[in-house]
Formats: C-alpha cells, sequence, structure tokens
C-alpha cells in the first residue's frame, strides 16, 4: 500500500496543504477532488518527489520513502509534457512501458504511427496521447494522473478509463481531473482536498455537504 501522510506544504507564511492522508493500494482507484488550486497537483508532485514540503510521510508498504521516482514504484502523469524531445518513443517505450504489458501497448494505432518519431515531431494532442499511454502502461505499482480526461475528446477519455480499469486489477492509482463525472464513475474510493485538508468521502451527498457540488 502506498501511504501518504501528514503533509504540510507553504508558500510564502501560507500553509496550502496541512492534515493530509490519502492511501492506495493495487486494485484501488483513488479519485482525488477538489477546486482550482487547492494543492491537488502539488499533492501529487509531492508524492512523486519533484515538489519538496516542509514535512512529508510517505511510504509503500510501511518502508519509507524520500523520491518517489527514485524508487520505481511510481509513475506519474503531469499536466505539461514530460517526454525529452530528442529521442524516439520507441527507445522511451522500452524503458517504461511494463514488459507484460508490451504486447498490449504495441497494439496502439498512435504507437504504430509515431514509434520512430521524436517527441518533437508530434502534435500536441498526438504527444499527449502518447504520454498518457506510456504511464497507464508503465512498471510502476502506483500510477498518478494529473487531469488526465482534461482535453481529450470523450471517445478518449473512455479509452482511458476502459485501460484504468484493466490496469488497476493488479496496479493502484491516484487521478484528479476537473472533470469529476469522470473521476467518480472511474474510482472505487473518493478523497476531498478542501481548505488544505483531506477528507474521505463515503457518498456523493459529502460533495455537496463540503461544498464541493451544489447538487448532484
Amino acid at each position: 500500500m502506498l501511504k501518504v501522510d501528514s503533509v504540510l506544504l507553504e508558500f510564502d507564511n501560507r500553509k496550502i496543504l496541512q492534515d493530509i492522508y490519502i492511501d492506495c493500494q493495487a486494485g484501488q482507484v483513488t479519485g482525488l477532488l477538489g477546486r482550482n488550486g487547492c494543492g491537488k497537483s502539488s499533492l501529487l508532485r509531492i508524492i512523486f518527489g519533484t515538489l519538496k514540503p516542509a514535512y512529508k510521510y510517505i511510504s509503500i508498504d510501511d518502508i519509507y520513502i524520500t523520491n518517489g521516482y527514485k524508487s520505481g514504484k511510481i509513475a506519474y502523469l503531469p499536466q505539461h509534457n514530460y517526454l525529452p524531445k530528442h529521442t524516439s518513443i520507441n527507445d522511451l517505450a522500452r524503458m517504461l512501458v511494463d514488459e507484460q504489458a508490451w504486447e498490449e501497448f504495441t497494439t496502439y494505432e498512435i504507437f504504430n504511427k509515431h514509434g520512430n518519431n521524436k517527441a518533437d515531431q508530434l502534435s500536441g494532442g498526438e504527444l499527449r496521447k502518447l504520454e498518457t499511454l506510456l504511464i497507464l502502461y508503465s512498471k510502476a505499482d502506483y500510477i498518478l494522473l494529473d487531469e488526465p480526461f482534461t482535453h481529450v475528446s470523450p471517445v478518449q477519455a473512455e479509452e482511458i478509463k476502459e485501460i484504468i480499469r484493466k490496469r488497476s486489477a493488479y496496479k493502484g492509482f491516484i487521478i484528479t481531473d476537473h472533470q469529476y463525472y469522470n473521476i467518480l464513475e472511474v474510482s472505487n474510493k473518493i478523497v476531498l482536498l478542501s481548505n488544505g485538508t483531506t477528507k474521505l468521502i463515503t457518498n456523493h451527498d459529502d460533495l455537496v455537504t463540503y461544498g464541493y457540488l451544489s447538487s448532484l
């Protein structure tokens, strides 16, 4: 299990995150909801290890980890492009994709079309789709997805959700997106980030109670 506890993040003496707890285990999709600017992306970056807070406690199977990306057990899809521009997609895929899922990954038309190309040769939409697929099929045990449903078509969103359902049989996912309905549909646990703290959502009415939604 991936556990994230007691995160404290401050900017200019203002507390952005405090009293944080979120966990995820193999076979589970944890949805992280919250309004714009509440710190969702910052929390994912802290878990991955690219943002240093004032304090954090992060463990995998009760073993403390200092940097998620160095552990090799956590993969992260940021909102921005992350692939290096001067390496072929095929070479990057060989490094990132789970060997057991390689055959399935290579069935995607976009990979077959652009496998020999480099990131700077793809359009923005093509690059985002490939970057998302590479993380979804990652070797990592825990996968963090930041805005995977934003700027994609409804057909692509359904495709992403289907991959998450399939891969989450033996991987753990933490997903955040402003399209909350996609998060609610694909997640089996919901955590709300509000006023710098996390709240476990036990039913959809809680989202109204905590002011995230006006009605359901």
